[in-house]
């Protein structure tokens, strides 16, 4: 009995279409130790840059300012979505805005990286879960009709094949789609933080003049 409910036993019950889930459930936990492990990786912090950004804006201009984001190491997120905003103020305010709408859109581009494969999976694992209950449904009726006496034992391959494949596709599909909306909880919320600081130094910038001409 506790090897029929060990997780070998389950899934030599589900039949053919565990072989399908594992690959999908392997592909879940990596995806997910991956995203957030690289979002963890990178500082995602944006208000206290902010704040120095804007100080070294008021005493030492964009120079000042740009010194301080370029020795920011690489793993700091917003830092290189702020140098693009100082490097381009003496531009004038349209290519500094279109350089800095760049630079974001790339940096969220690399945070999102993956998570529709995470969205993939959510849908995919369900679907191939009743697929496996289709079948064990149709081998418990094939067993039914070829049989001339009808008992529990005997359709009951078939009913575990079909609801064990349901349960695991269903339980691939939570752990996808929380790990999903977790992660792009996390990422929204980095673009709020991004949004209101760049409007905020954008403020700065032509408060301070430190901002071009759009002929310069």
């Amino acid at each position: 009995m506790n090897e029929e409910w060990s997780l070998i036993g389950l899934f030599n019950l589900g039949g053919p279409f565990m072989w399908p889930l594992l690959a999908f459930s392997i592909a879940t936990i990596a995806l997910s130790v991956e995203r957030i492990a690289y979002l963890a990786w990178h500082n995602l912090s944006v208000t206290g840059l902010r704040d120095s950004v804007d100080r070294a804006l008021r005493e030492g201009g964009t120079e000042g300012a740009e010194s301080l984001l370029a020795a920011e190491k690489r793993k700091n997120t917003p830092a290189s979505i702020l140098l693009a905003l100082v490097r381009n103020a003496r531009y004038g305010e349209r290519r500094m805005e279109k350089a800095t709408e760049a630079e974001a859109r790339e940096r969220i581009r690399r945070l999102e990286n993956g998570f529709n494969y995470l969205t993939a999976l959510a849908s995919l694992a369900p679907l191939t879960g009743f697929l496996g209950t289709v079948s064990g449904m149709i081998g418990a009726f094939k067993s039914i009709a070829n049989a001339t006496e009808v008992n529990a034992q005997l359709v009951a391959n078939g009913i575990y094949e079909a609801l064990i494949t349901t349960v695991f596709g269903l339980g691939i599909a939570i752990v996808a789609l929380l790990t999903y909306n977790l992660l792009i909880q996390r990422v929204d919320t980095f673009a709020a933080d991004v949004t209101k600081a760049v409007s905020d130094l954008e403020a700065t910038l032509l408060e301070t003049g430190l901002m071009g001409s759009e002929r310069e």
